[in-house]
């Protein structure tokens, strides 16, 4: 038995003195039953009045306790009807049941005051809340902000035994208290508005500017873009203040500076990078430092603004300006030579399915690995249409056994001692293989799109020019000053003539000096152009199929031709991109967009003359590109839809374009 059990049977309680009183009385009997007889009449005293006064507690106790609820009920009533919050009961179906005086005080109008609640109870039962945690959301009610605070209290039956199919219905019921927070919300506006921000301006084409114009009157064109900035500014009393005016205003600095006329034969053009919501006000400069990165590497003459994670962009309608020195060329590719001299292995990937530019810009640098003796690869996961041509002719040259590896050898053989060049994209999600990039030991980047907010970041050597053709150029020009002694194979040569010929259409769109410089030096490297020419024939079928798109295209805004690829075509990607090559050689087109279906994705090639930017027609869609070569992939959706998506995202360039600054 217990210890403890044991020890409370001695504790004094008034049934345990009955029960010794009977024992002794009984020991009293057995011995002399006639001295007995008056102890058992004493034991039944005692028993009738310890029952009895047992009975008067119970009674007491049931009454106090009655006056206790009536009590409780009563105060719980009086909070209710005069409880300093509004409070308001609601049904599932936003019906309410009772409300106190003081949301009465604050509803205004009814249909409002029903809307608020009818619109809060759809959002508790979207969230399924019936575990009587509180949640909150914030709601505006005549002209007030509050902070609603749900809580589940329980479900009833529906009314009276109602009942639906011959189940009857049950309601969830909602108690909902509304904190007034309005002027927490202005506080947090004010804090919002007057946040201080970072801003950098840089002059996008300083030195060719300079150059353009005479000695006398660079002062002067310094001084007129000086007066510009100042002017733009000065209404807002430093412009790290009103920020949304700005916006709103889009940037019209932009296009003020071109209007600066002092005999400059080059138009000047601004850069702009802020930086918000930092952690401090070092943390914003390094925003807008960042930001002003993506502004010049997107080609400049428009404004990034940096928001903790996320960018807007501004601007950018005008075409790239071509740079006229090639120090930097040289400069990258001293320092390349010395990145390579260092590693062990040499990995080279370009972007997801991969085309020739991607893969010529590879050939050349796979030349420039070999040449330094360092074991090299192209990594390739699939050879598509576009470069099946090119492959081919890699693999009848008997030259680069074991040239390409795919994804899995790939991530097999890299390690902190491995190179990792990545060429013709700058976005991690669209390289052949992302997972590369965090296990290689030092990243390069070579590419000629301009910048998007997502791109790869801690690289040890990025080469970003967004005036080039395409990244073949970019990487012609490093071979010219990697090594004099360097000698082309022919595949090698022609593989980068290729691809400067597809993103040049054939030297006829961003076509600059150093791009005609670039190919007359493959020239001299043996390129037989008449063999880089058949990598590009169609046949028949393909030629035809390209025909039956260009016929379905349609019209929008007068200018801008949209087609898609019928279902059941082969090869539709290429047949995609030729189709809106072929469509911008139609007379009043200036720009062409033409959509596929790849596996569970929808791809668009987009294409212009220059007057429009299709770049930012579909970077509203999650693509990206060049202003007259952009691209694009919707996935979880049918070629309609995504047709549909794209006629929007125009119109909104359209309306961006011709929408007057206020």
């Amino acid at each position: 038995m217990d210890s403890k059990k044991f020890l409370g049977l001695f504790i004094p309680r008034e049934s345990f003195y009955l029960w010794v009183i009977l024992m002794l009385v009984a020991v009293i009997a057995v011995l002399e039953w006639h001295i007995a007889i008056p102890g058992f009449i004493l034991f039944a005293f005692l028993t009738y009045y310890y029952l009895s006064s047992n009975h008067k507690r119970r009674i007491q106790i049931s009454s106090y306790i009655e006056n206790l609820n009536f009590n409780i009920d009563t105060a719980t009533k009086d909070t209710l009807l005069n409880f300093p919050l509004p409070l308001v009961i609601t049904e599932t179906d936003g019906s309410i049941v009772w409300y106190n005086s003081s949301f009465k005080n604050i509803s205004g109008q009814e249909d409002e005051c029903e809307k608020v609640v009818r619109d809060t109870a759809a959002w508790l039962n979207a969230r399924k809340i019936t575990d009587g945690s509180d949640i909150s959301r914030e709601v505006t009610l005549n002209g007030m902000q509050y902070q609603v605070l749900c809580n589940f209290v329980g479900s009833r039956r529906g009314p009276q035994g109602s009942s639906v199919g011959g189940a009857e219905s049950e309601n969830d019921i909602y108690v909902l208290y509304f904190i007034d927070i309005t002027e927490l919300v202005q506080l947090r506006k004010t804090y919002a508005d007057e946040k201080i921000m970072a801003g950098i301006i840089v002059i996008d084409n300083y030195d060719d500017l300079m150059q353009s114009m005479p000695d006398a009157n660079r002062p002067q064109m310094l001084a007129e873009i000086d007066k510009k900035v100042v002017r733009w500014t000065s209404f807002t009393n430093g412009i790290l203040k009103y920020m949304k005016v700005l916006e709103e205003k889009k940037f019209d600095i932009l296009d003020t500076v071109k209007e600066i006329n002092t005999d400059n034969r080059i138009p000047v053009t601004l850069s702009l990078g802020f930086g918000m919501n930092g952690k401090s006000l070092s943390g914003n400069l390094d925003y807008a430092a960042a930001a002003i990165d993506v502004a010049l590497g997107r080609g400049g003459d428009q404004v990034v603004v940096k928001n903790g994670d996320s960018f807007r962009f501004f601007g950018g309608k005008t075409r790239e300006v071509e740079k006229r020195t090639k120090v930097k060329a040289r400069v990258i590719a001293y320092a390349l030579r010395e990145l390579i001299n260092q590693s062990q292995t040499v990995l080279i990937m370009g972007h997801e399915n991969a085309d020739v530019d991607s893969l010529g810009a590879s050939l050349g640098l796979y030349r420039l690995a070999v040449s330094r003796d360092k074991r090299t690869f192209i990594v390739l996961n699939k050879i598509n249409p576009t470069i099946e041509s090119l492959v081919s002719r890699i693999q009848k040259s008997g030259k680069y056994e074991n040239l390409f590896i795919s994804r899995g050898e790939a991530l097999e053989i890299t390690d902190g001692k491995t190179l990792l060049i990545i060429v013709d994209t700058h976005r991690p999600s669209f390289t052949e293989v992302p997972e590369l990039i965090g296990s290689a030991g030092q990243v390069v980047v070579i590419d000629h799109h301009r910048r998007g907010a997502d791109y790869i970041q801690d690289t040890v050597l990025l080469y970003q020019e967004t005036y080039a053709s395409s990244t073949c150029e970019l990487v012609t020009e490093i071979l010219q000053y990697f090594d004099e002694k360097l000698k082309l194979n022919p595949v090698e040569a022609e593989g980068l003539y290729a691809g400067i010929v597809v993103d040049t259409k054939n030297f006829t769109f961003k076509t600059g000096v150093r791009t005609f410089e670039a190919a007359s030096w493959l020239r001299r490297q043996g390129v037989d152009t008449v063999s880089v020419k058949q990598l590009f024939q169609n046949d028949l079928t393909t030629y035809t199929n390209i025909s039956d798109v260009v016929k379905s295209a349609e019209m929008i805004n007068n200018e801008i031709a949209i087609s898609e690829c019928p279902a059941g075509m082969k090869n539709v990607q290429l047949i995609a991109a030729k189709s809106a090559d072929e469509l911008l050689s139609l007379s009043g087109i200036a720009a062409a967009f033409v959509l596929c279906s790849a596996g569970n994705e929808i791809w668009i090639s987009g294409r212009s003359l220059g007057d429009i930017n299709v770049q930012m027609i579909l970077e509203k869609l999650g693509g990206g590109g060049h202003l007259s070569v952009a691209g694009a992939q919707l996935a979880g959706m049918g070629i309609g839809e995504a047709k549909d998506k794209l006629k929007y995202a125009i119109m909104e360039y359209v309306k961006e374009l011709n929408k007057p600054n206020p």
